[in-house]
């Protein structure tokens, strides 16, 4: 199977070459293409790269935090003022993957994977994508609603998330069978801000428990107003299987995932470890 490599220097060129060729697959960290490729994938034709900069970048400054799409696990372990995405981005693979594994990559990653989604998605983050010599941005979970429907067009150039306010307001959780580094049988993110000892905003987060990441809207309505105490996150862990639809795989049963869902929520709620 013969597959042409095409570079651009700018993003917005390999944007419009993967648009205009519909065998044509970014390659960025390489973690899901290449799998795809070694795999017998005769859909890829070709691979499009960029060495455009902008990809890679990191802004921290301000409240808003804005991650290039080619940023990768191990250049946000490396950032102290990420330290609030570092439980996420640590539990992507071993070293070597995450070296390559990117954040835009990371979005495009179907259950079990794409747990570090589902904290951007608890962070309220932004997807910018790339049209060519356009750009839009969507809130991530349009973005992954449009993504399985196979309405993404373009690519990913970046994303952007709000600063948690406190440094315990970003909770997050990966349970698998095998530690550090197995698949995950669920995972759960939160952001938990904190107004005169009483949850105001919450955003909860799941991955492994639908086809992709999804927001725990129930659990979100029943933290509203409430304290991070037994009594005060009751209502959240009885609405906490709403709207799940987990599936059986060889990590585990849907059984499984629903009967464990509320005890690691509830650890999480209360930061047990």
């Amino acid at each position: 199977m013969a597959i042409t490599v095409r570079t651009f220097e700018k993003l917005g060129d390999a944007a419009s070459a993967v648009m205009s060729d519909r065998g044509a697959r970014f390659l960025a960290g390489g973690t899901l293409v290449m799998r795809a490729i070694n795999e017998g994938d005769v859909a890829i034709t070709t691979i499009v790269r960029t060495s455009d900069p902008a990809l890679t970048q990191i802004r921290t400054a301000g409240a808003r935090i804005e991650l290039g799409a080619g940023v990768t696990m191990a250049q946000i372990l490396a950032n102290r003022d990420l330290a609030f995405l570092h439980p996420a981005a640590r539990i992507v693979g071993g070293p070597a993957v995450r070296n390559m594994a990117t954040v835009g990559g990371n979005l495009f990653a179907h259950a079990p994977y794409g747990d570090f989604t589902a904290a951007l998605l608890a962070l309220g983050a932004t997807v910018s994508v790339s049209g060519g010599y356009s750009a839009s941005d969507t809130p991530l979970d349009e973005f992954l609603s449009a993504r399985d429907r196979g309405g993404t067009r373009g690519l990913v150039a970046s994303v952007t998330l709000a600063r948690p306010a406190a440094p315990d307001a970003f909770r997050f959780r990966k349970v698998s069978r095998v530690k550090p580094k197995g698949i995950a049988v669920l995972s759960i993110a939160a952001l938990l801000p904190v107004a005169g000892g009483r949850i105001a905003g919450a955003r909860v987060a799941y991955n492994g428990l639908s086809p992709a990441p999804m927001r725990a809207r129930g659990v979100e309505r029943a933290l509203e107003g409430r304290s991070l105490d037994e009594a005060g996150i009751a209502p959240a862990i009885a609405a906490c299987a709403e709207g799940i639809s987990p599936s059986d795989d060889a990590i585990a049963s849907a059984w499984y995932r629903r009967e464990i869902l509320p005890v690691h929520l509830k650890r999480l709620l209360l930061g047990q470890a």
